[in-house]
């Protein structure tokens, strides 16, 4: 598996180069979105490069399921993050502030609570790390692919459940209506995995709903916690669904070489 080793490696160092304080915040908080776009041609390369040619069609095909997860969401964080169906541009961090502003009755402050950093931090953990690990442990694990598949459902629901909410348009809700939906339900029915373990990953990306919405209330409106810490919390979120599928309750490792 000496290409698993080094897949492993190169996932380590790209998000230690994105993560890692280097100068580079003031241009990747405004422009993470564009450059998510530009590297799907290089994702598609390299899946298609060191995909497996051996074993079953829909193991072999896990791969790319992942792959086409995490660039339909890319997608929709052109829409969600850089410009919407109305041509706005940068308009959620906008949406989503003043609609907690008129759930709480409170002021609104188009910059707060969700702040451009929780933005940066929440869809390069929640979707891309979630993506590349369902991409490099694929064919021989699925739970991750699972989650994956699980995160764009999920959210795909919560953006159309805020539109019916508060009877308006949200940026991301068109790509969640025709993308989101029926490539979550799609997914899942090649993967063809047990409940049991489509039910763990729903409850996953349930649960990464809560710890993202509460944890940036506690972090910079309650301030009980350190958006550090926040940010940490969404990172092992992030990894978990990798780290459970050495258990053998989420899934029995698959004796493919790739």
């Amino acid at each position: 598996m000496k290409c698993d080793r080094v897949s492993g490696i190169a996932l380590v160092i790209g998000f230690s180069l994105l993560w890692l304080p280097l100068g580079q915040y003031d241009f990747l908080y405004k422009h993470w979105m564009k450059l998510g776009l530009f590297m799907m041609p290089f994702l598609i390369l390299a899946a298609s490069s060191f995909g497996s040619r051996r074993g079953p069609v829909e193991i072999r095909n896990s791969k790319f399921i992942a792959l086409g997860l995490l660039c339909a969401y890319i997608i929709h964080q052109f829409e969600e993050h850089w410009i919407d169906i109305f041509g706005n541009v940068y308009a959620f961090q906008a949406s989503v502030n003043g609609m907690i502003g008129t759930a709480t009755e409170g002021p609104i402050d188009p910059t707060r609570p969700l702040t451009s950093e929780g933005i940066f931090v929440i869809n390069t953990a929640l979707v891309w790390l979630v993506g590349f690990v369902a991409i490099w442990t694929a064919p021989r694990k699925i739970f991750p692919t699972l989650c994956m598949t699980a995160i764009v459902l999920v959210n795909g629901l919560v953006h159309i459940a805020g539109a019916f909410a508060f009877s308006a348009y949200n940026p991301g809700l068109l790509t969640s209506i025709l993308v989101f939906l029926p490539l979550s339900v799609v997914a899942y029915r090649w993967l063809e995995a047990p409940g049991i373990r489509v039910i763990a990953s729903l409850v996953w990306a349930f649960l990464a709903h809560v710890i993202m919405a509460l944890g940036l209330m506690a972090s910079t409106v309650w301030e009980i916690m350190a958006p550090s810490a926040y940010y940490a919390l969404l990172v092992a979120w992030s990894l978990l669904p990798g780290l459970l599928s050495g258990l053998g309750i989420f899934e029995k490792e698959r004796s493919l070489e790739i």
